[in-house]
């Protein structure tokens, strides 16, 4: 009995492909482990940060280094473990603080495991760059923090731990002059943070009069003459609180604001309340966008954006919430979600009658299908004073449905009192671990201040 010519040529090639297709894994296994082990000897730069301002300027190290020709593996502070920190001899770590010493949430599983204990760290030489606001009391104290626990796992400082200030340049030139312990190029040009653009205050509308909480005012700037910026739902406005000719002079005296707009909506909209000091005194910021400038007036504005309060992925279902002027994040990120998502928003004021901060948009939403609910606090509004937490509570089991189908959590409003209270309550419903898995999934997001 012959065999079929065709039925032959036709195992030849398939065992030909077969032999190709082994080929080429053999060959992307052997690439992989070649970078593996690369990166395995690289210098690391680990950032922690809640705004993004700590990974611009670990990005911007990697960049100096790089030039240099200086091999780098960069990384969240929250994806560095213990064997990355073993294999490694140089590491960078550039940090931010939120809240009240606090570390930021993307390196809560740093904290939770490599810190809770010393580790054997005496191979290791190191350099940290702590970022922080000296109007907090512990200013800059997850830097320290962190310094402390790597002192104290023998790690060698190559250098004294670098404070800086609301992004102060004079202290970012410090860090950047001491990359060269670290083979950085010593001739290489000041980092230069990014220029202010010439804004327009086009308008400023007062959303809760009558309000006894303090007034709260949406401001519209049309951006620069023939420029048309892009952003993310989550960016950040950074706004120099003064004459637009003094800003580069003044830059460390910035205030950063969430945008509660998009590009197609054709300028950046702040929602800012109207601040005073204890002499009763308007606020920098706040009294200069709020009081002081002039319709048409110049703002100098630069746009940062904001990755650890970035979108989540369109088809997942959102939880928003948040309180005050943190409706402005949360509001952007309704504007950007797609037709037929789930959204949902949890949110609380002061009174219903002076306070329902865009309501005919909300109740638009609500009509058509784009909010699936919508759940408001009025605090002076009833007596048992219910915040956004005891809404969360109330609607436990709703939680719970929403986060078991993939739903992620954001958070955007005040630090002291709502931001404490709506962790408590998710974690009395979710239970910590779960809510800490949330946080390393990138499901549970903040933007407080």
């Amino acid at each position: 009995m012959t065999s079929d010519p065709l039925r032959l040529a036709g195992a030849a090639a398939a065992l030909l492909l077969w032999l190709a297709l082994c080929l080429a894994i053999a060959w992307v296994r052997r690439r992989a482990a070649r970078a593996e082990k690369g990166e395995a000897g690289a210098l690391l730069i680990a950032h922690a940060s809640q705004t993004g301002f700590a990974a611009g300027i670990a990005q911007r190290t990697a960049e100096a280094l790089r030039d240099a020709g200086v091999p780098v593996r960069l990384a969240p502070l929250g994806k560095v473990d213990a064997a990355m920190l073993g294999e490694s001899r140089q590491a960078l770590f550039v940090v931010s603080t939120t809240g009240e010493g606090d570390a930021p949430d993307e390196a809560s599983r740093f904290v939770r495991g490599a810190m809770a204990a010393p580790g054997g760290l005496a191979h290791l030489d190191y350099a940290l760059l702590a970022l922080g606001d000296r109007s907090y009391d512990h200013y800059c104290g997850f830097g320290h923090a962190l310094d402390h626990w790597l002192r104290e796992s023998g790690a060698r400082p190559a250098t004294d731990l670098i404070e800086v200030d609301n992004g102060d340049p004079a202290g970012l030139r410090q860090w950047q002059e001491r990359l060269r312990l670290f083979g950085a190029d010593a001739d290489a040009a000041d980092w230069l943070p990014p220029r202010y653009g010439a804004w327009r205050l086009a308008a400023r509308t007062h959303l809760n009069p009558g309000s006894p909480g303090g007034e709260v005012h949406l401001i519209r700037l049309d951006p620069p003459a023939g420029e048309a910026p892009l952003w993310s739902a989550g960016a950040i406005a950074e706004i120099y609180p003064g004459p637009f000719a003094h800003a580069a002079e003044g830059d460390h005296a910035h205030r950063a604001y969430s945008i509660a707009s998009l590009p197609a909506d054709g300028a950046v909209e702040l929602v800012v309340r109207l601040m005073h000091d204890p002499e009763g005194r308007p606020g920098l910021g706040s009294g200069w966008l709020c009081r002081t400038a002039l319709a048409g007036e110049p703002i100098a504005l630069r746009l940062r954006d904001n990755p650890a309060f970035a979108a989540p992925d369109p088809d997942r279902p959102m939880i928003l919430i948040g309180n005050g002027t943190g409706i402005a994040g949360l509001r952007a990120h309704l504007k950007a979600r797609p037709f037929g998502s789930e959204n949902w928003l949890i949110f609380g004021e002061r009174h219903a009658a002076t306070d329902s901060l865009f309501a005919d948009e909300l109740i638009h939403w609500t009509r058509s299908g784009h909010l699936a609910r919508l759940d408001r606090a009025f605090s002076r509004d009833d007596p048992a004073r219910p915040y956004v937490q005891h809404l969360i509570a109330h609607r436990a089991d709703a939680v719970r449905d929403w986060v078991a189908n993939g739903a992620a959590i954001y958070v955007c409003g005040s630090l002291e009192g709502m931001a404490a209270g709506v962790d408590a309550a998710l974690t009395d419903i979710l239970g910590r671990e779960a809510l800490e898995t949330l946080t390393d999934e990138t499901r549970y997001r903040r933007d407080v201040y």
